[in-house]
């Protein structure tokens, strides 16, 4: 399912996807927000927030307690290490390339912030749950970074890839790969069936896809099943998210994406239920 070639070998280049769509984001201090479900949310759904933060300055970046309901989500610590604590009981610190999963279902708080000399960069996605999962039991899942499997280049935080599976239990038809090129390798993706929306992030080097370069952005791919040739211009590396789409409506509250504003109702009266409980006891103000 995977291959790595020369730059030189131009037999990959013919029936792939081309690029539809391209983002810097917009930046927000440490955090560029490249997908959001107002913009590319909706084309690239289940995938519905992309952020990449990077406190590269060693500022002590902190996520205060804040909730979530109707949505996974997966941060993957690219450097630095952060300190963890949500309601389903979870606490911790995870590691430089540890997975933080947190499927929020039906109301979830949680927090983080950078520990040690303040730095950390990485990303953090959304993913929308599907109607048997929005109103679900919260869990969480946290790897370090020998518990994610690679294949090749190629580390698969969620869904599958070959003969090689993540721990993390995300709902089907999704996967969500990190990978790291060398300057000059080729490597292809093929999707598995049905994958028809895919997406790539690339914040460190740079990469040529078809006659198109990439760099420091997020580009989208057409709908199809059609592989992904990508080839490495420098040293690279970037996250590339492939999934079955999201068949329903994002209905959106502040910190929630569910399918109906019956589901959304729920998972907010929830999320409050939750966040009295936190202010009683002197957790949030």
């Amino acid at each position: 399912m995977y291959s790595e070639h020369s730059a030189t070998d131009l037999s990959l280049a013919s029936s792939q996807r081309t690029i539809v769509a391209r983002t810097a984001g917009r930046q927000h201090g440490p955090i560029t927000r490249l997908v959001s479900p107002s913009d590319l949310g909706e084309l690239l759904k289940p995938f519905v927030f992309l952020d990449h933060f990077d406190n590269s300055a060693a500022t002590n970046m902190r996520f205060a307690m804040h909730p979530h309901s109707g949505i996974a989500t997966t941060t993957v610590l690219l450097e630095g290490e952060v300190e963890y604590e949500d309601t389903t009981g979870a606490s911790g610190i995870l590691p430089v390339g540890g997975v933080e999963w947190m499927n929020a279902g039906s109301g979830v708080w949680h927090d983080g912030r950078a520990t040690g000399d303040g730095r950390g960069r990485g990303y953090q996605l959304w993913v929308a749950l599907p109607p048997g999962l929005e109103l679900g039991v919260p869990h969480s899942q946290y790897l370090s970074a020998s518990e994610v499997p690679r294949i090749g280049p190629a580390s698969v935080v969620l869904g599958s890839y070959g003969n090689v599976e993540s721990p993390i239990a995300a709902p089907p038809g999704i996967n969500y790969l990190l990978v790291r090129l060398a300057a000059g390798t080729q490597w292809q993706y093929i999707p598995p069936p049905g994958h028809n929306v895919a997406w790539l992030s690339v914040q460190r080097g740079a990469l040529n896809i078809g006659d198109e370069r990439v760099a420091n952005e997020l580009v989208v791919f057409e709908e199809s099943e059609e592989r992904l040739v990508i080839t490495a211009d420098g040293d690279s590396e970037f996250v590339l998210g492939s999934a079955v789409a999201h068949a329903h409506e994002l209905v959106l509250g502040y910190y929630s994406v569910h399918t109906t504003a019956q589901a959304l109702r729920a998972g907010e009266d929830r999320i409050m239920e939750i966040g009295a409980e936190l202010r009683r006891i002197g957790r949030i103000k």
